[in-house]
């Protein structure tokens, strides 16, 4: 079964955050919610999240930069601003710096969860058209569609997990991907026996990377794995 989309709303009105965030549970939406810029950035950093509702005027951190450090750690999760600033500049700027929507207070509820609909089903076309099918792993060829990789000659037939795992990490080549970013985008779900499972997959990468010792996949411990080239 699939997992609700995960939602991070970032609102210090508490009575409009508890109508909104009530509004968004019962349209099958599983919301995280924070009072504070702070509080959001770290929760972000520990979760995954599939689009975030941000209002501007937070406390501790205010939207704009809240947005720009979520960008840091995600360049391609949603962002939706709400705020009760109606000035052209302030909506232009918010768009600059990575955000891709914007709602003036006081907004429709039902239009609202028609913008996280639309977002959410555009990052799942978007993700499935965009992604590259061939990678260049220091002296590998890594052929995802053909499951398979080639060093010197030498050609690996990868399980289709195997070549999931690797697409993955070579896409984000030389950063670090979260484990739980990882099991939930090909286990669907982060629990500890699929976590032993990744172990697996990562330890039979490395021995088939082993031909270019340039390439390896470092752990990053308790945080996740980075695929190194120089």
């Amino acid at each position: 079964m699939n997992e609700n989309p995960k939602l991070l709303y970032v609102e210090d009105d508490v009575s409009l955050a508890f109508v909104t965030r009530d509004n968004l549970h019962l349209q099958g939406f599983d919301v995280t919610h924070c009072t504070d810029g702070m509080e959001a950035l770290n929760t972000f950093r520990n979760k995954h999240f599939d689009l975030c509702i941000v209002d501007v005027m937070l406390p501790k951190m205010d939207g704009f930069e809240l947005a720009q450090k979520i960008r840091m750690n995600d360049p391609h999760v949603p962002i939706i601003f709400l705020t009760a600033k109606s000035l052209q500049e302030d909506k232009i700027h918010g768009l600059r710096i990575g955000g891709d929507d914007y709602m003036i207070k006081p907004f429709s509820i039902e239009e609202l969860v028609l913008k996280v609909k639309v977002f959410l089903k555009r990052r799942i076309v978007k993700a499935a058209e965009d992604l590259p099918t061939k990678f260049n792993i220091g002296n590998y060829l890594f052929k995802y569609d053909d499951l398979q990789i080639s060093c010197n000659g030498i050609e690996k037939r990868l399980t289709q997990r195997e070549a999931d795992v690797l697409r993955l990490l070579s896409i984000h080549k030389n950063q670090i991907v979260k484990r739980e970013i990882i099991l939930r985008e090909i286990w669907g779900e982060d629990d500890y026996f699929h976590g032993r499972s990744l172990d697996v997959f990562i330890s039979r990468l490395r021995k088939y990377l082993n031909l270019d010792p340039n390439v390896q996949i470092e752990n990053i411990h308790s945080v996740g794995f980075k695929l190194k080239t120089n």
